[in-house]
This record gives C-alpha cells, structure tokens and sequence, in this order.
C-alpha cells in the first residue's frame, strides 16, 4: 500500500490516490456499507453483482463468507485491528464466483480500509490438489477392489458359458444364461469405476475422429430418441488425435446418454469438431488447459444446463442428480478418467440459457516409432504357460485351453514360472495374470523372454496398475481384460501366439 494511503483514505485526497490504483480497494463503515469502492473492485466484481457505494457489502458475498464479514465489523468496533479472511463472492450462473482474501485496517473516525486480493487461482490450484488426492484414494480402493472382484466374475462367467456348451435341460440352460448375464453386468460396473479411478490399461493409435463421429452419427441419434436432434460439425482438417478406440466410444456413448438424460422432451445435441492453439495456460470453468495445439471436441446441448453447485464437482466419481432414476455419477468421471489418461482435458461450461457445454482437448497424434515386427510363433506342438494365482480361475482357463488342444502347464506365481523354465520349460506362449504375489506379469514376461527370446505373451486383468504408462503393444505383448469368456481367452492366445495383437 502506498505510504500514507491508509492514514487518510476516506478524505478526498486519499480517495484520490487509492482510486487510481490497479489494486480492488474500498473504504467501509462500521455496519458493512461501501463507502468508496475503486474501478479495480468494480472489474473484480463485475456488471452483474450491482456493487455500488452505499450497498451493503455483505450483499456480494456470498452465504458463508457474511459471518466471516460481521465478526470483521464487530472487531473493528471493539477498537481491535482484525485479521485478513478469505471470501466469496455471490455465484452468478455460468461463472465461478472469484475467491478473495480481504485485508481490513482500522481507519478514524469509524471507518474500514478494504484491501481486496484476487485469490481464485490459489483456490482453484488447491481444489485440483484436493480433488486429486480423491482421485488417488479412489483408485486405490478401485484397483484393489477390482482384481479381486473381476477374478470373481470371470470364475462366473467362464464356468457359466462353461456349462452352457455342455448339453442341459432349458430351465438350468436359462439360468446359466441369467448368471453369465450378472457377470457381464458387474464387469461393466467395475470397468466404469476403473475409468472414473483413472486405472485403465489403454492402447492407444492414431483415430481420425470425423471419420469416427460420421461412423457412429446413426447410432447417436437413435441413442438420443425419437424427439432428440444431432448436429454434426467436423472440421475436415482435424489432426488425428491418439486415443484407445474401444475407450473413445465410450466416451462418445456417455456424452450423448447425458445429453439425451439432460433433455427428457427433446432437445439438440451439437457436436463440434476443431482445433485450438493455446499460447497460454486458459480456464475453462474449473479445468485448467495447459498451453499447446488440441483437437478440440464439444458437445453442446439444449438442456436446463447444470446448476452452479454441482456445476464445480459433476465430474468428481458418484456425483450425479438422478440418483432417484438409477444414476451412479460414474457415467462422466469415466469420461473424466479416459481423457485425463489418454494425455487430454475436459472442460464443463453451463452458461446462462445455454444449456451444457463438454469440451474434449486431445492431444494430436504425432509420428509414432514403428514397433518391431514381432517374432515368428513358435511350433504349435510348444507348450502353453499359464500363471494364474487364483486357483479357481487357473483350473477353469487350464481346462479351457486344454480342450482347444493346447499342452498347458500351470504355474501359481511368477516364482514357480521361471522355475519350470530354468528346468528346461521352452512355451509357445505365456498368459499370465497382471498382478500376482511377488513378481508381476510384466515383469515376468521380461524376464521369460531373456531366457526364451521373442517369447509371444498375453497379459490378463481387471487391474494392470503394473502396466500402466507401457505401450504393451510396443513391447509386442497382447493384454486381455478381466473378466473374460471361454471364447475371448482362446481369441486372444491365437492372436497373441501368431503376433496379431
């Protein structure tokens, strides 16, 4: 502050003086009224929140910061020199509400000099960080939960579609068929929670997203109903953006079903498809973008739009506002999830009249190094090496395979593996478990392979957390996702074995 600014700011002089700074400034009265307030304060304000001299300050603020405005006034009352606080300003809808910290000096006779400090990118900065150690704790609990509960479900299902192939009567038949059904329902549950933890294995490739969003155009409208419009607008000159293709339709389904949830009687969805060149950091809503070249994707709807209070947390796992209608506020954290973990960012708008606004920015695909080609499979009368700690689980894979015509060895952990190896095992291929005890499947198959160079391999789990940030494909290793049908297994041992992953 200026030398001698807040000895006489109430006087013209003063006034003077404090109104031609670049600092939001005021003077107030004991009861809270504003005084004098200085360009800067107004900016900070707004045009919307009507802040004027002789208003009541406490009107711009919001709920929980007026207390906070009172026990400031009563201070200065008592001749005491209160402390700064932070506050809020009143939420206009669309916006975020700045977050100040306010510094009040004592002035004679009966006066308050305001130092207003802008501290919403403080608080934004903090809430990521608090959001993230959600996200952290999520995952945590979503991975654990996940290999234990996708081993169960591919005990399920593969036992189910197991004794489907065997001849029975039609009501077992139809309750089997009931069983294998549960398992995939589950299996669907666990992946969204998966995606909203951020704990996805990915295999990612270049996509042409036009290309994708022409393809998938009839699907979307009919996932939007009868009374549900579709707008497509696609830059032709769009780079590709790199993005695992089975997790983009997801994210494509997930946004329209919100859409169409958003717009019960009908409505239009625009979906924009461009590019943008960000020179600098940009907020959008609570989403930071950091500077570089995206591919934008936008998904705009004629809704009701999101009301302020959950607008700040719609993304966050198990927010949702159809909790009444079945909704599990997993739908667009796993889109949240997805895009955070393909390197992107999503930003959520609801302006004024304007319904909702999702905004993707992909990073654009650049030139990827050519994988080795992969070396040729060995002879078919090599053995199988399948290393599963879950016994259940290994009996039925074993059994499944075995009937395929493959020789099968088993092995409980990555310990015994390498044992059976060292004792003059040479497999065709290996499938093993992500996560076992001890050694994990990654790093079993490496060190497999510097005794059995080129080694086909495939991966299985529900929670690869060992795995993730490897290009799997580059190391020319197949991955299949827990749980898993009889039919899936055999499918992806013959690519994996044949080096068509």
């Amino acid at each position: 502050m200026p030398p001698g600014a807040g000895r006489d700011a109430g006087e013209p002089g003063g006034w003077a003086l404090l109104a031609a700074l670049d600092l939001p400034m005021a003077v107030l009265d004991l009861g809270g009224v504003l005084l004098r307030g200085n360009p800067a304060l107004r900016r900070l304000a707004g045009p919307a929140r009507g802040l004027a001299e002789g208003r009541p300050l406490a009107a711009v603020l919001d709920a929980p910061s007026r207390p906070l405005l009172d026990q400031c006034l009563a201070e200065v009352a008592r001749g005491g020199q209160p402390a700064p606080f932070d506050a809020a300003l009143t939420v206009i809808p669309g916006q975020v509400a700045p977050r100040l910290r306010l510094h009040p000096l004592s002035l004679a006779p009966a006066k308050i000099l305001l130092r207003v400090e802008d501290i919403s990118a403080e608080a934004q900065a903090q809430a990521a960080a608090e959001a993230e150690v959600r996200f952290a704790v999520i995952g945590r609990v979503a991975g654990g939960i996940a290999h234990d509960f996708n081993n169960l479900l591919a005990v399920i299902g593969g036992a189910a579609a197991d004794a489907l192939a065997a001849p029975t009567d039609a009501a077992i038949t139809e309750d089997l068929r009931a069983i294998a059904a549960a398992a995939d329902r589950g299996a669907r549950l666990v992946r969204s929670l998966l995606g909203a933890a951020r704990q996805q294995v990915l295999l990612p490739r270049p996509i042409a997203l036009g290309a994708v969003l022409t393809e998938a155009a009839p699907l979307l409208r009919r996932l939007l109903g009868p009374a549900g419009a579709l707008d497509l607008v696609l830059a032709t000159e769009a780079r590709p953006v790199l993005i695992d293709p089975a997790q983009l339709d997801q994210v494509l389904l997930n946004l329209a079903a919100n859409a169409r949830d958003a717009m019960p009687d009908g409505g239009r969805l625009r979906i924009l498809l461009d590019e943008a060149l960000l020179v600098r950091p940009t907020v959008i809503g609570a989403t930071t973008i950091p500077p570089g070249r995206w591919v934008t994707l936008t998904f705009q709807d004629s809704g009701p739009g999101i009301a302020p209070e959950v607008l700040a947390r719609v993304l966050e796992p198990f927010v949702t506002t159809r909790r009444a209608q079945g909704g599990t506020g997993l739908g667009l954290a796993t889109v949240n999830g997805i895009v955070l973990q393909s390197g992107g960012h999503l930003a959520v708008e609801s302006p004024p009249g304007e319904g909702a606004r999702f905004t993707l920015f992909l990073p654009r695909a650049g030139q990827r190094e050519a994988a080795p080609p992969p070396a040729p499979a060995p002879a078919q009368s090599a053995p199988l090496l399948l290393v599963e700690d879950e016994a259940p689980l290994r009996r039925l894979s074993e059994r499944t395979l075995a009937r395929a015509g493959h020789a099968v060895v088993a092995a409980e952990d990555a310990e015994a593996a390498l044992d059976l190896v060292e004792q003059g095992l040479r497999p065709g291929l290996v499938v093993s478990d992500v996560s076992l005890p001890g050694m994990d499947g990654l790093a079993l198959v490496r060190a497999l392979r510097q005794q059995v160079p080129g080694l086909p391999a495939l991966l299985v789990s529900g929670y690869a957390a060992a795995a993730l940030g490897v290009d799997l494909r580059a190391e020319g290793i197949g991955f299949l996702a827990k749980p898993f049908s009889p039919p899936e297994l055999l499918t992806a041992c013959q690519k994996a074995a044949h080096g068509t992953i």
